[in-house]
């Protein structure tokens, strides 16, 4: 089966039945949420995926990694689930006995070939902004970002971006469905696109 033909079947089969039908929330599908006991999920086919860099920073693939949500986490669920005091993401996060897996196979579908300690298996849609937590649609290996020292372990400027959307989110001047737009369109610009700079 050609490579294209074999990614659109790898996502049609990752898709619930609703989002086979287009019925869709926020900025991607609807991931299965939470689990109560995580299973390694499949990657793309290897070198089928291609990061891509923008503002001199790396980015995910969009056809392998458009981001998927926690079906858990809507607007009427913040205070619940990602805008409570402390804890959340510590009680949905999968192990690392199962991400050390999915990192290792993601990078073979981005044709990562460096060091692994130096990339982050990065959820696209943070868990802080209601992105799925094992959804293979919504993690990738994030490259070391420019300035990066070797062996030195990831460095995500993305992280400063995503604590800053998930406080205006929490304080209630961006709404779940803008900041998961923003960081899934391009989180180098999610602050300037929602006028949080």
């Amino acid at each position: 089966m050609p490579l294209h033909r074999r990614q659109r079947w790898w996502f049609r089969q990752r898709q619930a039945p609703g989002e086979r039908r287009g019925v869709r929330r926020g900025a991607g599908p609807l991931g299965p949420g939470p689990q109560a006991h995580c299973t390694v999920q499949a990657q793309p086919a290897s070198s089928a995926c291609h990061c891509r860099t923008v503002h001199g920073q790396p980015l995910q693939g969009a056809s392998c990694t458009p981001g998927a949500l926690n079906p858990d986490v809507t607007q009427a669920t913040l205070k619940t689930a990602v805008c409570r005091t402390s804890g959340y993401t510590s009680t949905i996060r999968p192990p690392v006995s199962v991400t050390s897996v999915e990192k290792r196979a993601n990078a073979r579908s981005c044709g990562y070939t460096a060091s692994l300690h130096d990339a982050e298996y990065d959820h696209l849609i943070s868990l802080e902004l209601g992105g799925d937590p094992n959804d293979a649609r919504n993690l990738w290996v994030g490259p070391p970002s420019p300035g990066h020292t070797p062996g030195s372990g990831p460095n995500n400027p993305k992280d400063a971006v995503r604590n800053k959307l998930h406080q205006a989110l929490c304080a209630g001047q961006v709404t779940l469905a803008q900041v998961q737009q923003a960081i899934t369109t391009d989180w180098t610009t999610a602050l300037a696109t929602l006028h949080l700079t």
